[in-house]
Order: structure tokens, then C-alpha cells, then sequence
């Protein structure tokens, strides 16, 4: 695995957020895999709950500046980093004023869900792509965390399905038990069409649950790794009917060298 190069993106990532079981297992999947060798990018939104000074966050100017189009609006990116210290690991944050600069992650005080979170989604997974291709970094594998992100799996495999950079890399989808209730805004899915993107992926989540946006991860990964213990039994089906590689949930004590030995064993054979 030494010189492979792993793109992790999560939702949520410690230190910046609580410590949480997808925050924790994403730091240290990450962290792991860089101290065998691998080379490594973390992307994560730029919460407005992140400390920027504690954190020391500062803009990178050659990568903000450019413009995403959301359902017909332009939204400039700001893209933001910062080293995990000790760790000598960079995190890029994903920033735009109108979507995270609210104190808050998902939802307001009253824990409403935010209703341009489907945006957000949008935006963030947009944001992500753009940004690697700017730093003309083409990742072996992508590995997604948490349902924030998890519309990055279908941009991939459709709205850039004809990108150069991305030609070889395999997503890895890790899955959580770690759901909202209710449903994100009901225009996601035409949303998403406006992007071009049509048919059966994007019926998928025309109800935007929390168990249908993880079908929607799950249906574009080549590989899936269950990041929690105890599953929806929804998804636990929905991974059955599918093909791809799975990665049975892992203890802490055992979940960095299962997740190395995974990558080398059954995601990067995919391409040979």
C-alpha cells in the first residue's frame, strides 16, 4: 500500500467536530494509512462550528475562487486548510458563507433538519471533486464517510463519469448507524437532475431518507465496509443484493490494519 494515494471524505472528522464513531473512525483510517507510507488527503465541510484559530485554518487562494453550479445558482468555494498536528496530515475543508457558515452542523436548535441540506450535499461532494482536480491528485481510492458525503459516490460515477483523473479510482463507501429523522428537502432528486444525471440512481433518492441517500452511496461503491455495528436492517438487505466487497464491522483495536488489508485484498484487485 506504501505510494498508494487514499482520498478519505467525511462528513465529520476529529478534532475539528465531537468525537463521534464515524469522527473517530475516520481520523484514525486515515492516520493509519499514512503512517504505513500511504499518501493521504482528507476532506471534510467547514462546519461553523469548526474553531478556525484554534484549529489554524487559513484559505488556499490558488484553490478558492471558481464558481459551482447549484440548481441553476452559482455558489463560489472556498477551500480552507489545516495540518492535524503531530500527524503531519492535511485537511481541506470544503467552505461556501451560504451553506456552512452557520453555527450549527445539520440541523437548528430546535433539531430541524436545514432545509438546503440537500445542497449542501451537492455543493460539498462538487466541491470535493473540483478541488482534487485542481490539486491534480488522482486518488487510487476514495473512501466516503457519513451521509453528508454520500452523494459523492453517484457525481463520480455520473456527472464526472468522464473525468481523466478519476479513471481509477475505486469508491469505498463506509456506512453508520448514525441517521437523521424524517427527510431532506423532496426537490434533491431534481436537483441532482439538473446536473444531467438521470434514471434509476437518481429515483433512488426521490424520497430523501437517511436509507435511501446510503442506497445511493451503496449502488455506486465498489466496495462497502460497515462502520458501526449494528446496521438499518434495510441496508444490511440492500448490501446483500449487491456485489460488492464488503468489510464486516471491525473493533477499534483491529479496524486500521482490517481497513489497509481490505484496500490491498479487495478494492485495489478490482482493477488488475
Amino acid at each position: 500500500m506504501k505510494d498508494k494515494r487514499i482520498l478519505y471524505v467525511s462528513s465529520e472528522v476529529t478534532p475539528y467536530l465531537p468525537e463521534t464513531e464515524l469522527s473517530s473512525t475516520a481520523f484514525n483510517v486515515a492516520k493509519n494509512a499514512h503512517s504505513k507510507g500511504v499518501q493521504t488527503r482528507i476532506f471534510m465541510p467547514r462546519f461553523g462550528v469548526i474553531n478556525e484559530r484554534r484549529h489554524q485554518l487559513h484559505e488556499v487562494i490558488r484553490l478558492s475562487g471558481m464558481n459551482l453550479i447549484i440548481n441553476d445558482m452559482d455558489m463560489p468555494l472556498i477551500i480552507k486548510v489545516a495540518s492535524i498536528p503531530k500527524e503531519r496530515m492535511q485537511v481541506y475543508f470544503i467552505d461556501n458563507d451560504e451553506y456552512f457558515k452557520r453555527k450549527a452542523v445539520y440541523s437548528d436548535e430546535d433539531d430541524k433538519l436545514f432545509d438546503d441540506n440537500d445542497e449542501r450535499m451537492i455543493f460539498f461532494a462538487k466541491g470535493v471533486v473540483e478541488t482534487v482536480k485542481k490539486l491534480n491528485w488522482a486518488p487510487d481510492i476514495i473512501h466516503v464517510h457519513g451521509w453528508m458525503a454520500s452523494l459523492l459516490p453517484l457525481y463520480l460515477r455520473e456527472f464526472y463519469k468522464e473525468e481523466p483523473l478519476f479513471a481509477e479510482s475505486k469508491i469505498v463507501t463506509s456506512l453508520y448507524n448514525s441517521s437523521f429523522d424524517g427527510e431532506l428537502n423532496g426537490e434533491l432528486a431534481n436537483k441532482i437532475r439538473f446536473d444531467k444525471i438521470e434514471g434509476a440512481k437518481v429515483s433512488t433518492v426521490e424520497t430523501p431518507n437517511y436509507i435511501n441517500i446510503l442506497k445511493s452511496a451503496i449502488e455506486n461503491s465498489d466496495a462497502i465496509v460497515k462502520g458501526s455495528e449494528v446496521l438499518p436492517e434495510e441496508i444490511e438487505s440492500y448490501i446483500n443484493e449487491k456485489e460488492a466487497k464488503i468489510l464486516e464491522f471491525q473493533s477499534e483495536e483491529t479496524l486500521t490494519e482490517a481497513y489497509l488489508e481490505f484496500y490491498k485484498e479487495n478494492v485495489l484487485e478490482l482493477s488488475e
